[in-house]
């Protein structure tokens, strides 16, 4: 049976950064590392809170990415 191991996890946040000549939003990302492998939701929430309130744009959204190694 198959497992996958966890290797990593990273926030990342993407900001609005403003709009180009066409209307489009630009979007600029800033990623943390090291995020342990069992925090909660909720603890990320207050966290990312926390992390956004550090930059004057405004958050479009916040992901979790978590890679691991797939073993037989």
């Amino acid at each position: 049976m198959a497992s996958i191991d966890f290797k990593q996890a990273v926030v990342r946040l993407t900001y609005d950064a403003g709009l180009t000549q066409d209307g489009k939003v630009i979007k600029k990302s800033k990623s943390y590392r090291n995020v342990n492998e069992s925090v909660t939701a909720d603890e990320l929430t207050n966290v990312i809170g926390i992390l956004s309130g550090f930059s004057s744009r405004t958050l479009l959204t916040a992901e979790k990415i978590e890679t691991g190694k797939i073993q037989n």
